[in-house]
C-alpha cells in the first residue's frame, strides 16, 4: 500500500525563502484574516480566500482551525485582546468606565461592531465558532469583569452578597444590545451612564415614615 501523500508545504511570501515557521504562518494568517474581516466583514471569510492572501497552505488553515468562523473569530481576538485589557486601580467607578469606554470605541470609533454582530450571528449555527468564542472569548473576558468586581466586593465597594454576574450582564450586556438592536445609540455617554446608574442607583430613597400624631392634652 503506497503512502498518503503529504500535505502541501506553505507557500513562502517571497521567492526562494523556503519554509516558514509554523508562528510566522499562523501570524500571517491572522493578519490577513483580520483585514478581510474590516475590509469586507466574515461573508469573504473562506480558508482558500484567507490561504492565497496570507501565502500559506489551505491544508494548514484546515489542520488549525475547524472552520472559518473560529479563524475569523482568532483574528478577532487576536487584534482586541490587548485592547480590551481590564485594569484594576483601586477606583472601581473609573476601572469600568475605562473598561467599558474601550469596548465601546472598539465597537464604533474602530469599525469592530459590524464584526462582533456577524460573529455572534454565525455563532447561532456555526457549532466551532461557538465553541470558540465561549471558550476563548465570553467566559475569561465575564472571569475578567467578575474578578474585578469581587476585588471592589472585598474592598467594601459594593454590598456583600452582590450578583456580579448580573452586573456583568447590565454593563455589557447593555452594550451588546445596542450593537444587535441599534435603536438607540452606543457611545460613552451610554458607557458613562451605564456605570452612573448601577453604582449610584436609580430608585429614590425611602421616605421617613410619617411621625405618630402628638397626644393631645388631657
Amino acid at each position: 500500500m503506497p503512502a498518503p501523500t503529504p500535505a502541501p508545504p506553505d507557500r513562502p511570501g517571497r521567492p526562494g525563502r523556503g519554509r516558514r515557521p509554523a508562528a510566522e504562518v499562523r501570524a500571517a494568517v491572522l493578519t490577513a484574516t483580520a483585514a478581510m474581516l474590516r475590509e469586507s466583514g466574515l461573508r469573504d471569510i473562506t480558508f482558500e480566500k484567507v490561504a492565497a492572501r496570507a501565502g500559506a497552505s489551505k491544508m494548514t488553515l484546515y489542520k488549525w482551525w475547524p472552520s472559518p468562523g473560529a479563524l475569523a473569530f482568532d483574528a478577532y481576538f487576536a487584534a482586541t485582546e490587548e485592547t480590551l485589557a481590564f485594569a484594576d486601580t483601586g477606583d472601581l467607578a473609573a476601572d469600568l468606565t475605562a473598561q467599558l469606554h474601550a469596548f465601546v470605541d472598539l465597537l464604533t470609533r474602530e469599525g469592530g461592531g459590524p464584526v462582533v454582530a456577524q460573529l455572534v450571528g454565525a455563532a447561532q449555527t456555526d457549532p466551532d465558532l461557538a465553541a470558540a468564542l465561549d471558550e476563548h472569548y465570553t467566559r475569561p473576558r465575564r472571569a475578567l469583569a467578575v474578578d474585578r468586581l469581587r476585588s471592589a466586593e472585598q474592598a467594601g465597594q459594593l454590598r456583600p452578597g452582590t450578583d456580579l454576574e448580573s452586573l456583568v450582564d447590565q454593563l455589557w450586556g447593555a452594550c451588546y444590545h445596542r450593537l444587535l438592536l441599534p435603536a438607540r445609540p452606543l457611545d460613552r455617554a451610554f458607557a458613562d451612564t451605564l456605570v452612573r446608574n448601577l453604582l449610584g442607583g436609580v430608585a429614590n430613597p425611602a421616605p421617613p415614615p410619617p411621625s405618630p400624631p402628638s397626644a393631645s392634652p388631657a
